[in-house]
C-alpha cells in the first residue's frame, strides 16, 4: 500500500503472486500487454507491454486521473505482471497528479512503495514528462 501526499491510499501488486488479498479493491487498473483476467470489481485495462510504455498515453492519463479520484473514497489497486516496473511507473504518475514534482516522483515511489520500482529509463522519462506530453 502506498500513501500519496493527499493521504489517499493506493495498492500496487504483482499479478503473478495470485489473486488480490482482502480487503479487495473496488477499482483495479491493470497494466498488461494483453487483457487482464476477470475479477469481481470494476477494472480498467491500460495496454502496456512489459518493460515498455502505455500504447495509448492519452487514455492512460485519463485512467490515472480517474483512479486518483476514486482513491479518495474507495480501494484502488494497480497491478502488472511483476508489480514493479509498470506498476511503479503508474504509481509515480499518480504521485505527480497528486502534487509530487515530476522530477521527484520516481524517488517518492521508491521510498514509499518499492525501492526497485520503475525499471527502465524510458519509464522514468514518461513519468517526468507526463503532464507535458501525456
Amino acid at each position: 500500500m502506498m500513501e500519496l501526499p493527499s493521504g489517499r491510499l493506493v495498492r500496487g501488486r504483482s499479478l503473478r503472486r495470485g489473486p488480490a488479498a482482502a480487503p479487495f479493491p473496488t477499482y483495479g487498473v491493470y497494466l498488461l500487454g494483453s487483457e487482464p483476467p476477470d475479477v469481481p470489481w470494476e477494472t480498467r485495462w491500460i495496454k502496456w507491454p512489459d518493460f515498455r510504455l502505455p500504447v495509448d498515453r492519452a487514455a492512460a492519463l485519463t485512467i490515472f486521473r480517474e483512479a486518483l479520484e476514486r482513491a479518495s473514497s474507495g480501494r484502488v489497486e494497480f497491478a502488472c505482471g511483476g508489480g514493479r516496473g509498470r506498476t511503479g511507473a503508474a504509481l509515480a504518475c499518480l504521485a505527480v497528479l497528486d502534487g509530487v514534482p515530476a522530477e521527484q516522483a520516481v524517488s517518492y515511489v521508491r521510498a514509499h512503495f518499492d525501492k526497485h520500482a520503475v525499471e527502465t529509463p524510458w519509464q522514468k522519462r514518461y513519468v517526468v514528462n507526463l503532464l507535458t506530453r501525456g
